[in-house]
């Protein structure tokens, strides 16, 4: 019979509470255990002396009639200084997953399109500006034909040179 000192849990739905509990590794989480090692309440702050509590005695026990704590429950019990610290490594934690490296690739594709195709925006708008200066021009001339006068003998004089 292979034993585990894990969490079964409690409470009410989005209000988790767990018990500790030495279990047969067969049964269901929140199944039939042997005996209750102590409470975890995950909702109070980290510094609450409430929120482990567990009866360390029977916890040795167990621990020396060969139950292997769940990876929390560990935890847990090297933060209460009862077991060693493992070294833990996991090189891939930073990494993204595939769908987030699919996204990232379909982004960089779409960035290089628009680039590709700005040329054929800005000769499209090179042309409208033009065309709102005419326009912008027009009503110049009307308002102030004394002014654009000269510039249209000057453009005259300018035809009559290069004949």
């Amino acid at each position: 019979m292979a034993m585990k000192i894990r969490l079964a849990r409690g409470g009410s739905k989005k209000r988790p509470f767990y018990r500790i509990v030495a279990a047969d590794s067969r049964m269901p989480r929140d199944g039939r255990y042997i005996e209750r090692l102590g409470t975890y309440n995950p909702l109070l702050p980290k510094d609450s002396e409430d929120r482990v509590k567990m009866d360390m005695d029977r916890v040795k026990h167990w621990l020396g009639e060969g139950a292997q704590p769940t990876d929390r429950i560990s935890r847990m019990l090297e933060a209460a200084g009862i077991l060693d610290k493992k070294t833990r490594n996991n090189p891939k934690k930073g990494t993204p997953g595939d769908k987030a490296v699919a996204r990232a690739e379909e982004k960089a594709e779409k960035a290089a399109a628009p680039v590709e195709e700005a040329p054929v925006e800005e000769v499209a708008t090179e042309e409208a500006p033009a065309e709102e200066a005419v326009v912008e021009e027009a009503p110049a001339a009307e308002e102030a034909p004394a002014e654009e006068a000269p510039a249209e003998e000057a453009a005259k004089e300018e035809e009559k040179a290069a004949e």
